[in-house]
């Protein structure tokens, strides 16, 4: 006698009207229908199946001995719910090997998040196998809520409520989109997570998705009491409007303050850029920015965008706030860190400069890993202890001012970033700077010079304050100078060197 075939039967998420044909047909053909079902002995997949079932089927009840609650058993947890996989697994192959074909009826997708994929790992490799995915749960979510999940190039997660509140928050913040399953007694956990990541007013919480009992609420309006395990927190895409919404009027847009975010990008591509940056990117209607910078930000449909030239901080902060004083989201982006030589200063001093005219513009600064962390990166530790900053463009100060800095620096003998070393039209500040270091520092004081970190053509060498290429440095490039303590350990087998500055400093 041959052995039977197993059915892993997706059901759906509880309208029986959205169980597919194929499933049905299954669960019509089928000897053995089983089910799961918790300790009180009612199955929802066996309801959503219900119309298909013949009077001779033999039924298999799958009680789970326990869900969340705490168990006796010497393993534990996990090792209770295997002990009941493996014993109903083989109550299965009983009926498998008589010659019966088996269907194991299982809630929306078999295999995602379903009960089924257990016995599947336990069962499948002994007997033909047959899995008939179903409608999941999220998908009549996104359906009953109106609320497209994804478009084009947006990143989708499904995460489960059991995960640790900052993880929960962290792959929030990182996706365009996102379900969280698994809620009942997590659902606090959940909420926090997602104020944490600040998508909140995205959420939707919807329970029993597609049944007679379906219920849908905005995130925040949730209480915890009561929330089912049956239910799920939808986080639509933040690149559409919710279905059935209307588009604002011009007046009303006016009416409500608008904001600006200073987004920093980092160095180069979009594997240095934080979540936090992400989100403020997709939330704004506006972008703002010089147009190289801009060119990295993904094109995403209703955005508007406005590039310039390099040398116009001060037009472009002014226009990014007038389009922030008029109810815009506006995003005005920087390469590496916003606050280091870069928009943020020059959005604020607009601020100031408007006498009050941008007082209600929400202005807020998201940080981007600056160049030289990402430079100091590359060789080890440069800027392991304390260290300058210096910009050695005299386009917005005079070079006297940058000269003495350098000056009180070195004699500091602290650690020296500095940035805009050269350009094409400045080529000799470089050299003068080089000549007031050397005042103070020996001509062996390791340098690196980093260019164009993270981007395909980058370089990154190590010399010494005397024999740096002058002519090697451009605008791309980011200089650190080590101090008296700055060391240099030899790699091997071509292996770059590294270059560290101690955390200890001698006594004077």
């Amino acid at each position: 006698m041959s052995a039977g075939r197993l059915y892993g039967v997706g059901v759906g998420p509880g309208d029986p009207e959205l169980l597919t044909v194929k499933a049905a047909r299954a669960i019509a053909a089928a000897d053995v229908i089983a089910y799961p079902s918790a300790r009180h002995g009612d199955s929802v997949a066996r309801r959503i199946a219900a119309p298909h079932l013949r009077d001779d089927h033999v039924e298999v009840l799958l009680q789970f001995p326990l869900t969340t609650e705490l168990t006796e058993h010497p393993g534990g947890y996990e090792a209770a719910l295997a002990a009941f996989y493996d014993g109903a697994a083989e109550e299965l192959a009983a009926h498998l090997d008589a010659g019966r074909d088996v269907a194991i009826l299982c809630e929306g997708d078999p295999l995602f998040y379903g009960s089924y994929m257990y016995f599947h790992e336990r069962l499948a490799p002994r007997y033909e196998t047959t899995v008939i995915p179903g409608v999941t749960a999220f998908s009549a979510a996104a359906a009953a809520a109106g609320a497209p999940l994804v478009k084009r190039e947006d990143v989708f997660v499904a995460l489960p409520g059991t995960l640790p509140e900052d993880v929960l928050a962290a792959r929030l913040r990182d996706a365009d989109a996102a379900v969280v399953m698994k809620l009942g007694r997590t659902f606090p956990k959940v909420r926090a997570a997602a104020r944490a990541a600040g998508v909140t007013e995205r959420g939707v919480y919807v329970e029993r998705a597609s049944s007679e009992r379906e219920r849908l609420e905005p995130l925040s309006e949730v209480e915890a009491d009561g929330v089912p395990y049956m239910s799920l927190v939808l986080v639509p895409t933040a690149n559409t409007a919710r279905a059935g919404s209307r588009p604002e009027a011009p007046a009303a847009a006016a009416a409500r303050a608008g904001s600006v975010a200073v987004v920093g990008l980092g160095p180069a591509g979009p594997e240095w850029l934080t979540p936090e940056a992400r989100d403020a990117l997709a939330a704004a209607d506006e972008l703002v920015g010089y147009g190289p910078y801009l060119a990295r930000v993904p094109e995403r449909p209703g955005q508007r965008r406005h590039a310039s030239d390099n040398r116009v901080e001060a037009e472009r902060a002014r226009h990014a706030l007038e389009l922030a004083a008029g109810g815009a989201r506006v995003a005005v982006v920087s390469s590496g860190d916003p606050g280091i030589f870069a928009m943020a200063s020059a959005v604020l001093e607009q601020v100031e400069a408007g006498n009050g005219r941008f007082a209600a513009v929400d202005v807020r600064v998201v940080p981007g890993l600056s160049a030289m962390q990402a430079a100091a990166s590359r060789v080890g530790a440069p800027l392991g202890h304390d260290f300058c900053v210096i910009s050695l463009s005299d386009r917005l100060k005079p070079w006297d001012a940058i000269e003495r800095r350098l000056d009180a620096a070195g004699a500091a003998d602290f650690a020296l970033a500095l940035y805009n070393p050269a350009s094409r039209s400045r080529r000799e500040q470089l050299a003068r700077a080089r000549e007031v270091l050397l005042r103070h520092r020996a001509a062996d004081t390791p340098v690196v010079v980093a260019r164009a970190v993270g981007a395909p053509e980058e370089s990154v060498t190590v010399t010494t304050l005397a024999e740096l290429d002058l002519e090697a440095v451009d605008m791309r490039t980011l200089l650190i100078v080590g101090s008296s303590m700055t060391r240099v350990l030899a790699g091997g087998d071509g292996t770059p060197p590294r270059v560290y500055t101690p955390r200890s400093y001698p006594a004077s």
